[in-house]
């Protein structure tokens, strides 16, 4: 836990600067804050596109916030919000330079952040251990259930214990299993107290306070929390990250942009093809049970192999009735030869809800073994609504978006950016459909291009005649966007009409070129769609005529 450093971005910061500028302009959803500094050299930055927003309305339940440019010394103080998408892979949800590590620099971050993201709370977040970035999430963010990153503790610890480390090579193994196997909380006190024993290391001071801060992240405290990962003891390692790969040690200012700009094609072009893997081939199914084949048609191929492991799993995991007060039972459920590791499941038949004592289902979204095994008992053949978590399935972003989303929708927007942003997400939703629709056949192409192009009419049309009325009336996404802290509600402004017929016009012409392009695309896709029932022809021809050359 490290005290405050001011770093400075001397002239990195225009650069930047004019970097984000340009995004803005490009597309007004586009939103970056600058704190307080007059030349941008010393002033804390934060910057968000607009896709990134989208998807926290879809995966902003578990949020990473990750400044491992702290530990590893990196020349630019590079850090990021993240979290997983439903296939499990990193999703980013904004970035900042952190320039001066004080608590009230770390307020501002998520402040800021949190603007951003229409004051939509996540339901928890996981950072360094670092006592400012604590006081400043316990006081934006007080809902939010706050960890520690288990992989910094434990690559601290072996810092602060690099004797004990090279004189007892066991005490590392021991103690992540300490931390990483114990099941209860009993359990892991008393794993805790032997393991100091052992290695009379009882008045260590950075021991003692990492056991007086246990229940932010010691698995066996966290259980009841969702934090998007698929076991409770998953990251003894550390947790792939958004950027990794990308930003490291050497990463200068200049490099920066260009190696964020590569980390966003490249995880969207993996989401892509985990996409495509999810729809294009259906799993093989490891049982007859009619929840798998229902689970494999739910989930996205990633989240349904887990499943699949745990339903596999209830086969060697008996459920026995302990309790029946009625309407709710209580079973006993235990591997084969471990009875000293079983788990109590409740089931309520009358609502089919069930809870387990492992809490896999709270902390990962997903069911456990333990509860399959009770519904195989009580012959439930298919999975509850309640217990299909749409973040985890293949239609994830389909609809009107995530729960984030529909909540935000549901209320009057609180002001002129959150209208722009809800308004925008929205749109871009509903645009995708269509794209998503129209490529699967020529038939459904026709019919989306002719209904977009009708709508870009109506669109224009009201425009034009709504421009006199609401001349000087219509709020912009804010300029420079060069904020304090306590400016971070007034940052919407008027756009000049001028500017305004003029951005109009550019978009006529832009949608005029796709529109022209779009008709290229559709020629050519008609043009192979003939070519290939030509090869289908020509291909028949020759089997027909080799089936009269057999018989002859």
């Amino acid at each position: 836990m490290s005290g405050i450093r001011q770093r400075t971005l001397g002239g990195g910061g225009q650069h930047v600067l004019d970097y984000l500028k340009r995004m803005q302009a490009d597309n007004p959803t586009f939103f970056y804050a600058v704190q307080g500094d007059s030349d941008h050299s010393s002033g804390n930055i934060f910057w968000v596109d607009a896709t990134a927003r989208l998807n926290y309305t879809y995966f902003g339940d578990a949020v990473i916030f990750d400044t491992s440019y702290r530990t590893n010394r990196y020349r630019v103080p590079f850090a990021s919000f993240s979290g997983f998408n439903h296939h499990g892979q990193p999703v980013l949800f904004g970035c900042a330079l952190i320039l001066n590590e004080s608590e009230s620099s770390f307020v501002w971050v998520f402040q800021t952040w949190l603007h951003a993201m229409a004051g939509c709370l996540p339901v928890s977040l996981t950072t360094d251990p670092d006592r400012h970035m604590q006081v400043a999430v316990a006081q934006v963010l007080p809902q939010t259930r706050h960890r520690f990153c288990k992989w910094a503790i434990f690559k601290e610890t072996q810092e602060k214990l690099d004797q004990l480390y090279h004189s007892h090579p066991t005490f590392e193994t021991e103690f992540k299993k300490c931390i990483n196997e114990s099941e209860t909380i009993d359990e892991f006190e008393s794993h805790w107290q032997s393991l100091l024993g052992r290695y009379y290391i009882m008045d260590n001071e950075w021991l003692q306070s990492m056991y007086n801060a246990r229940q932010q992240w010691v698995p066996v405290y966290m259980k009841d929390t969702f934090f998007g990962e698929f076991a409770v003891n998953e990251g003894s390692e550390r947790l792939a990250l958004f950027f990794d790969g990308f930003v490291n040690v050497s990463t200068t200012m200049q490099v920066l942009l260009k190696q964020y700009e590569k980390a966003l094609v490249s995880w969207h072009e993996m989401e892509l093809k985990a996409d495509y893997d999810t729809t294009s081939t259906m799993p093989v199914l490891k049982t007859p049970s009619p929840m798998e084949k229902q689970a494999a048609n739910l989930y996205t191929r990633r989240v349904f192999k887990k499943f699949q492991e745990e339903l596999v799993e209830t086969m060697a995991n008996p459920a026995t009735k302990i309790n029946d007060s009625g309407t709710v039972a209580t079973y006993r459920v235990a591997k084969f030869g471990e009875d000293h590791k079983a788990h109590a499941v409740s089931f309520n038949s009358f609502e089919m809800k069930a809870s387990c004592s492992c809490q896999m289902f709270e902390y990962s979204g997903i069911i456990c073994r333990h509860i399959l095994a009770v519904f195989r008992a009580k012959n439930v053949l298919t999975l509850p609504p309640q217990y299909v978590l749409k973040r985890w399935t293949r239609n994830a972003k389909s609809g009107a978006g995530g729960a984030m989303l529909d909540e935000r929708a549901s209320e009057s927007p609180r002001n002129s950016r959150e209208s722009v942003t809800v308004g925008y997400n929205n749109l871009r939703q509903e645009a995708i459909k269509y794209v998503e629709e129209g490529a699967k056949s020529i038939h459904i192409y026709n019919v989306a291009m002719n209904a977009l192009q009708e709508a870009a009419k109506k669109v224009a049309a009201t425009k034009n005649k709504g421009s006199g009325a609401t001349q000087g009336s219509s709020l912009a996404n804010g300029g420079s966007q060069e904020i304090h802290a306590t400016e971070a509600n007034e940052m919407a402004g008027y756009q000049p009409t001028d500017e305004k017929e003029k951005k109009i016009r550019e978009l006529s012409a832009e949608l005029e070129n796709t529109n022209q392009r779009c008709e290229v695309y559709r020629a050519n896709l008609l043009a192979v769609l003939r070519d290939m029932e030509e090869q289908k022809m020509k291909l028949s021809v020759k089997v027909q005529s080799a089936r009269l050359s057999m018989k002859e």
